[in-house]
């Protein structure tokens, strides 16, 4: 049985100018969220982010209640969610999936390009790993659609390359797979989220070492 895999990937973009723009103070919860975010992905041990992502959902939802019409943070919240789904595994974690689809959805009808896109690809990404019907949501088809609606508002991306990447390994679609990550880690530096770019190359080199292994 197919089963939810690894969500944790999900990450997210940097933040563009919308008609929903945060303020000051939403900007700095939106950093605190991203930082968290990092830290509990990629320095955390494995059994303690389920707790830790639970927390960083609640701090979500308080940040919502003062900027409720904030693509950004419904981004994040789907992102969080998403997180956290991935922290607590098997198909218990269905629930969290589809609260995190409706945020990005959310977050599409209010400004689809905010954060570069960062909606496309959380939501690509939650198709191709969730389970198809009739247990989830999860739809390969519409899934390479998503990442190359993320690609085409941000080509040179770590996130969208990344995921990219990723989906068409399981595709078996392996040259392309290995000129997406290799884009992926060409990616331009994303001020203030040096951990997750760290930890993001890492996945990058762990899939590339897997193409390798697949291609010989």
């Amino acid at each position: 049985m197919h089963v939810i895999r690894n969500i944790l990937f999900l990450t997210a973009c940097l933040w563009g100018i919308n008609a929903f723009a945060l303020d000051e103070r939403g900007q700095q919860r939106l950093q605190e969220i991203q930082q968290a975010w990092a830290e509990t992905r990629y320095e955390l041990a494995p059994d303690a982010r389920d707790k830790a992502f639970e927390a960083l959902h609640a701090r979500t939802e308080q940040a919502l209640l003062e900027s409720p019409d904030a693509p950004e943070l419904l981004i994040w919240r789907g992102i969080v969610l998403a997180s956290w789904a991935g922290a607590r595994g098997g198909l218990g974690a269905l629930g969290l999936v589809k609260q995190a689809r409706a945020s990005l959805e959310a977050a599409l009808e209010k400004d689809p390009s905010a954060l570069d896109g960062s909606a496309w690809t959380s939501l690509g990404s939650l198709y191709y790993q969730v389970p198809g019907w009739p247990i989830g949501f999860g739809d390969d088809q519409r899934a390479e659609e998503m990442l190359r609606k993320a690609l085409a508002i941000n080509p040179d991306g770590i996130d969208p390359n990344f995921f990219y990447g990723d989906f068409l390994i399981e595709q078996q679609r392996y040259d392309e797979a290995r000129a997406a990550l290799q884009r992926a880690l060409a990616a331009p530096p994303r001020p203030g989220r040096e951990r997750a770019d760290a930890g993001r190359r890492d996945e990058c080199r762990a899939l590339l070492a897997k193409l390798d292994v697949a291609q010989r």
